[in-house]
């Protein structure tokens, strides 16, 4: 029986579906997240070990067809991917369909050329994929350069702007707040607690503090809810940049930033008053696994 692998690859977890030629999902899972940044021999390692975990769970010699969608994967590393998926999954390389994990969940999203998608998870982008299958980005640079509205952009914003007040009074003032919230969270409430936190983390796991943002807000903190405001016009403005360089298609939001706090979805839609705007619950595996059904040498072959 034909079955065909379908894996969504983010920076901190990775998920994955098996189904059959008619769609029918037979199995999921999820395995410790990677990039497609392989120039960078860690990385390289740590997609095999992604990759090698999810073939551990995968019956030997099973997969027809697969697709991948690994965050960062560029062109340039298309062959090299294409030979640890077929290495591991037992797969040629014709029967591997690749790209990065923004345009998997763009087209989980949307058809080609029928609107925007901006993504906020610890990073943010804003994509859109024309009829010709030409991709347009906005954003989407890092959280050194911008990552507007994401994860780690609440909270680097939240620590910047907490400190700021700390070192002008002395203490936290009206975001008391958000204060005991974040220094919760990073385990400690003096300096070291913080520098240990932010400087000896990943960006994932920066991130992951915009749910100590996001709990001061429900509590009443104003600065608080004002970044979390802030977050929204940062998303929104990907989607004005996309639709001004496109046009007015409609827009649709995913991401674990959309369900953070309700002041998300409020701002986008204050922000967007005159465009169609959707938060759908898209399962990028499970589209990859669709995907992976038309590969070129299942195509040839069926």
């Amino acid at each position: 029986m034909d079955r065909f692998l379908g894996i969504d690859i983010g920076g901190t977890a990775a998920r994955w579906v098996m189904a059959d030629a008619n769609g029918t999902v037979l199995a999921r899972g999820s395995a410790p997240g990677a990039t497609g940044h392989l120039f960078n021999p860690a990385e390289r390692e740590r997609l095999r070990a992604t990759l090698a975990a999810i073939a551990a769970d995968v019956p030997p010699g099973s997969v027809t067809a697969a697709c991948l969608g690994i965050t960062g994967l560029g062109l340039s590393v298309h062959a090299e991917a294409q030979g640890l998926a077929g290495e591991l999954f037992g797969l040629s390389p014709t029967a591997i369909r690749l790209c990065d994990d923004m345009e998997l969940a763009f087209r989980a999203a949307f058809a080609p050329g029928q609107g925007h998608l901006i993504s906020a998870g610890t990073g943010s982008i804003g994509l859109h994929l024309d009829a010709d299958g030409a991709m347009l980005r906005v954003g989407g640079r890092g959280l050194l350069i911008d990552d507007g509205g994401s994860g780690t952009w609440i909270a680097l914003t939240a620590l910047d702007q907490l400190y700021r007040r700390i070192d002008q009074t002395g203490g936290p003032g009206e975001a008391a707040i958000l204060a005991q919230s974040l220094f919760t969270a990073m385990g400690g409430e003096d300096w070291d607690h913080t520098r240990a936190f932010v400087y000896g983390s990943d960006r994932g796991r920066i991130g992951t503090l915009a749910q100590a943002v996001a709990q001061a807000a429900t509590a009443g903190d104003p600065l608080a809810l004002d970044i979390l405001g802030q977050a929204a016009a940062e998303l929104a403005r990907l989607a004005k940049a996309l639709i001004g360089r496109v046009g007015p298609l409609p827009v649709a939001f995913v991401g674990g930033i959309t369900t953070l706090h309700p002041a998300i979805k409020a701002g986008l839609a204050q922000a967007l008053p005159d465009i169609s705007i959707s938060f759908p619950p898209i399962d990028a595996a499970v589209h990859a696994a669709q995907w992976a059904r038309t590969a070129p040498q299942h195509q040839a072959t069926s």
